[in-house]
């Protein structure tokens, strides 16, 4: 059987693993590639961990009116509270990677997750505003712990086909965003927002204990392991324009959902569709996560660029033009293609990072990107209030379209960090 073809798919993905390439030796298969028990369970781990996380980051928009009510803040100082939980997530990501290249990452994974859920917990036995602020700092600095070693986690142990194991990865964060807040949403009607915070973080702590029990070890075997010896070579200037790849794309897509309720009003759309429009983008970038990972892994990173970031921009020109029904119809599509470029994008990291530098790479990204997601809306929103919403909307599908020469570039120094002698 050594030398047969299979008829699936090369890379076909499953949560027991990816099937083997069919250009690795099979006698190297032990020692290039961890085994398929070991793969799926760092997949459904690290899912999992992605699923909470994500779930607490988003929960905190169904918390927010209530806490208006009961500390009478204004919107500014309720956004103020949603920052301390991103701003306390986003600085300590590369701390986080880099205490991870030190200790066992699935320790510092489970403490971070166990004190995400603790923070929760505290804002929850607070009686005043400033205990709930230290306990949303508290939780985000727990948070901070999973995207950059789950992400390395997935990466090694799928390294023959990282993009596609992370596009699954990607689409769990996105099962999060959806199950959790809308799970505490019900819980509201029927408990306080205080029980309610303990009961999540009671689930942070056993999502904590499944995490040191269940997930295999991160050590520096693990990492030695994890991919060919070439794939540092394009280090440097190659991470450095996949960075600046993730910022553009992620300001494209969080500065075209800030102007999407104005461009339909526009349109003569309800506040009742608007919620059904977002509806619609979410469940296609959902979709796109998961899809877009797979095809980036059969198409490369150049084409599947390309293709995503193309569709985006036309699908944006698209929507600016259509009338209201037809926008309806493109919303899901397009945010197939506003999502899926990120899963490329995250799959590539372990190729411009050295092995031992992978949990310190994806901190560096989800950081900027984290930034940029926080910073555009805010460059687009003056661009818009300078020359309308329209102009605004058509200059996100512009920027979509400058991440392409920028793959070329990517790609173009990939190649010569390959070719180059070992």
């Amino acid at each position: 059987m050594k030398g047969r073809r299979s008829a699936f798919p090369r890379l076909a993905i499953s949560l027991g693993g990816l099937r083997k390439p069919q250009d690795v030796p099979e006698n190297a298969m032990p020692d290039a590639m961890p085994a398929p028990s070991h793969q799926r369970r760092t997949l459904l781990t690290a899912g999992l961990a992605h699923v909470l996380h994500d779930g607490y980051t988003d929960l905190i928009y169904i918390l927010l009116p209530l806490w208006q009510s009961e500390f009478a803040l204004s919107y500014g100082m309720l956004a103020f509270m949603r920052g301390l939980y991103t701003g306390a997530m986003a600085a300590l990501q590369v701390p986080a990677g880099r205490l991870a290249e030190r200790v066992d990452g699935r320790v510092i994974l489970a403490l971070g997750t166990a004190v995400a859920g603790v923070g929760y917990a505290l804002a929850g036995v607070s009686g005043g505003l400033l205990g709930l602020a230290v306990g949303l700092i508290i939780s985000g600095a727990g948070s901070a712990t999973q995207h950059p070693i789950a992400s390395s986690a997935v990466a090694r142990a799928y390294q023959a086909a990282p993009r596609a194991a992370l596009g699954i990865y990607n689409f769990t964060g996105d099962v999060g965003k959806a199950a959790v807040p809308a799970a505490t949403a019900l819980a509201l009607t029927v408990l306080p927002w205080r029980e309610v915070l303990w009961l999540l973080a009671l689930l942070g702590v056993l999502v904590a204990g499944v995490l040191a029990l269940v997930m295999p070890a991160m050590g520096q075997r693990a990492a030695a392991h994890a991919r060919p010896e070439h794939s540092g070579s394009g280090r440097g200037r190659g991470f450095a324009l996949l960075f600046a790849i993730g910022v553009l794309d992620t300001g494209v897509r969080m500065g075209l959902l800030t102007f999407l309720p104005f461009l339909l009003q526009a349109k003569g759309a309800a506040m009742a569709s608007i919620g059904l429009a977002f509806a619609l983008v979410f469940i296609g970038g959902a979709g796109g996560k998961f899809l877009c990972g797979w095809l980036g892994q059969r198409l490369g990173l150049l084409a599947s660029v390309t293709l995503t970031e193309a569709a985006t921009a036309l699908g944006i020109f698209a929507l600016l033009f259509s009338p209201l029904g037809v926008s309806f119809v493109l919303l899901p599509v397009l945010g197939i293609a506003l999502n899926g470029t990120s899963s490329v994008l995250y799959g590539t990291v372990p190729e411009v990072s050295s092995p031992e530098r992978t949990e310190r790479a994806f901190a560096l990204f989800y950081t900027g990107v984290i930034g940029s997601g926080a910073i555009s809306p805010v460059l687009y929103g003056m661009l818009g209030d300078a020359a309308g919403v329209n102009f605004a909307v058509a200059t996100t599908a512009l920027a979509a379209l400058s991440t392409i020469p920028l793959a070329f570039a990517l790609v173009g120094r990939l190649h010569r960090g390959l070719a180059a002698p070992s």
